[in-house]
């Protein structure tokens, strides 16, 4: 299974989507706040810096750049600074923008999370300001705002509609977009705003509802999974709907096809940062999975692992499609291997140390492994979470001038043997003399040398504790060697 949704994730590129929604600005204000005010009950929050990210179908657009999807945004924003702000942030990701009107009648919408941090590092949300005009759009804006659309609907793979209720998907634009969209043979996904009547999405392929709106729009009695699984077939007839991915939180998702019982596609149980965003990362996954050729199965799989990473995240950040493979093979585990590239390793180690976890690196030939070696690295498991083994590569250590004969086990096999032992999580070729580079990349908490290197001075040693790591030197076995153990049974062959 890992591996088709690997397969499926690294032939995203080439497709193009165009995005319909609410576009808003999310601003951030983090400071400190570790007093209460004398004036009132509330905290005293001391600005330390601010940050702009793009929100709401804006999230959309990024994650799906993120993925390798080609956007197209199609919205509106204010005659103001807040939305050249935004439109350049588009930008900055590359989503195309001209399909994106500037009005005169309404300002960028903008929410601004005022966010409190305890220790300078833990980061609570304190009080949203939002600003906002909450109208539909002037009939002329409308008119231009839907010719915009309708010329790009030949030019793209899908059509994503993200609606946050600000007004700019009315039932005409909605079921105008959707008719042009069928009638080009083009898929139409749509994350609903909170509504109880879907009509205004009436022939979309596939709405992606939570819980809460799932109920709101049904009026079902609660939430509970069998509920949601006897309800959804009435409301995808009602709506004439394709399908229905109803998302589920802690319980993964249920993906319900028109004339078919519905499936309960279950997750891992995540750690909860913030669920900001995780709606727009679905949404994302769901386009992004499907016109690249994946089963609906498949694509609810994958949004599971989209949401997921999302909420351990905070605010609105874009779930990238390394993210994606990385928790897959971490998933996977030992059936996933343990010989990474550096890119994928980058990845993988960020997700883990996100979660709290210490990377412990050590670097060597490993040319025929002894138990020096089996000890060493059992010390190394004992510093920290994961262990990163460096190898050397043929060719580097034949520039280490050891000998013609060296090495004696060729690459692949000595990273095989490293990759079979209990105390190592990752092993990594490189071609370079030193492992300085590597080190630079991976950023390991931990650097791990023995004690003979104590003179000589570890190489990558000052860039590891520059970064607040440190640098462990291990107690050897005296005597053992590959160096001693080659000499040995050279040393018998000519007697």
């Amino acid at each position: 299974m890992f591996t088709d949704l690997i397969r499926v994730l690294e032939s995203f590129e080439g497709q193009r989507v165009l995005l319909v929604g609410d576009l808003i600005l999310d601003r951030y204000v983090y400071g400190d706040a570790e007093r209460i005010s004398p004036e009132a009950p509330v905290a005293v929050l001391c600005k330390r810096s601010e940050e702009e990210r793009v929100g709401g179908a804006g999230s959309v657009a990024t994650n799906l750049r993120e993925l390798g999807i080609a956007v197209m945004c199609c919205g509106v924003v204010g005659l103001d600074d807040t939305g050249h702000r935004l439109r350049a942030l588009l930008e900055t990701q590359g989503v195309v923008t001209r399909a994106i009107l500037s009005v005169h009648d309404r300002p960028t919408t903008t929410k601004t999370r005022f966010v409190g941090l305890a220790q300078h590092r833990h980061r609570q949300q304190l009080i949203r300001v939002d600003e906002e005009v909450v109208r539909p759009l002037s009939p002329e804006d409308a008119q231009r705002l839907e010719s915009l659309a309708l010329a790009t609907i030949a030019d793209v793979a899908a059509v994503c509609l993200e609606d946050y209720g600000k007004g700019l998907l009315s039932d005409k634009f909605c079921q105008t977009i959707i008719r042009a969209a069928n009638k080009a043979g083009k898929p139409v996904f749509g994350d609903p705003a909170r509504l109880s009547d879907y009509s205004r999405y009436r022939g979309a392929t596939m709405l992606t509802p939570n819980r809460t709106e799932f109920q709101l729009a049904t009026g079902c009695a609660d939430r509970s999974l069998a509920t949601i699984e006897a309800e959804a077939p009435r409301l995808l007839e009602q709506c004439e709907l394709t399908g229905l991915l109803v998302t589920l939180d802690r319980e993964g998702c249920l993906l319900a096809m028109r004339g078919k019982p519905p499936v309960h596609v279950p997750t891992r149980p995540r750690a909860v940062y913030d669920n900001t965003g995780a709606g727009d990362a679905v949404l994302a996954m769901l386009v992004a999975a499907r016109t690249a050729g994946a089963t609906w199965e498949q694509a609810a799989q994958l949004t599971n692992l989209a949401g997921g990473l999302e909420v351990e995240k905070f605010g609105c950040v874009p779930v990238s499609r390394d993210e994606v493979i990385a928790d897959l093979r971490l998933t996977a585990g030992a059936a996933g291997g343990k010989l990474r590239d550096r890119r994928q390793l980058v990845t993988e180690l960020a997700l883990r140390r996100n979660r709290g976890e210490t990377v412990v690196f050590t670097n060597g030939c490993y040319d025929l492994l002894h138990v020096g070696h089996i000890r060493f690295l059992e010390q190394c498991r004992q510093l920290g979470n994961i262990v990163v083994v460096g190898l050397n590569s043929d060719a580097s250590v034949r520039a280490q001038g050891k000998g013609d004969n060296r090495p004696i086990i060729p690459q692949d096999q000595r990273a095989e043997v490293l990759a079979a032992l209990h105390s190592v999580d990752y092993v990594l070729l490189f071609d370079e003399p030193t492992p300085q580079e590597l080190i630079e990349t991976l950023n390991p908490d931990i650097l791990v040398k023995g004690e003979d290197w104590a003179e000589r001075g570890v190489v990558g040693g000052e860039h590891v504790e520059s970064r607040g790591g440190r640098v462990v030197l291990l107690p050897l076995i005296e005597g053992c060697s590959t160096s001693g153990i080659i000499n040995r049974i050279q040393g018998r062959k000519s007697s």
